[in-house]
């Protein structure tokens, strides 16, 4: 794999960069070699904070986890990808190779019960067309944490949605 390793508030240093890949690495065996892996390592005051984002045939494998210390960070958010993989593996092989047989013999060494997905409520309601400041301002008065829209300037539906840094985000569907 293709490890894309950055910092922000952080001296990248070699060891740390061989833990990540290292650590990381438990993963390749699902992947492709030419996939990219993008880690990126932020100190905030006393937070240590580590991104992992996988695109690999268009599914996005992406875990954030804080610890103290890096190093833990590290290891907890390596823990979380594999187990993200290994829950949804019959998923995952179906959608990724068509053959989920493929994909099943790459984990043989434990056997992870799938839970199913079930749609507790569906609703419908109706999408208008607004700008982005105001759709901040009904996610703010519905109170729930994202909100539907139509934008006015594009007319595509995106999503507004709160932060849990803080401060609001755009989700637009790419042209």
């Amino acid at each position: 794999m293709n490890y894309i390793i950055s910092g922000r508030g952080i001296v990248l240093t070699e060891a740390l960069k061989d833990y990540a890949k290292s650590k990381i690495g438990k993963v390749e065996r699902y992947f492709e070699p030419s996939t990219e892996v993008h880690i990126t390592l932020c100190v905030q005051k006393d937070r240590q904070i580590v991104e992992i984002t996988i695109k690999h045939k268009g599914i996005v494998f992406r875990v954030e986890e804080e610890h103290s210390d890096m190093y833990a960070a590290i290891d907890r958010a390596s823990d979380i990808l594999e187990r993200q993989i290994r829950k949804n593996r019959t998923r995952l092989a179906k959608k990724m190779y068509g053959n989920p047989l493929k994909f099943e013999k790459i984990i043989v060494e434990e056997e992870t019960e799938e839970e199913e997905y079930e749609l507790i409520k569906s609703k419908k309601f109706n999408v208008k067309p607004m700008d982005v400041e105001e759709a901040i301002l009904e996610l703010n008065m519905v109170g729930h944490p994202f909100f539907v829209f139509v934008n006015e300037k594009t007319d595509r539906i995106n999503v507004v949605y709160k932060r849990k840094t803080g401060g609001y985000g755009l989700l637009e569907p790419e042209k």
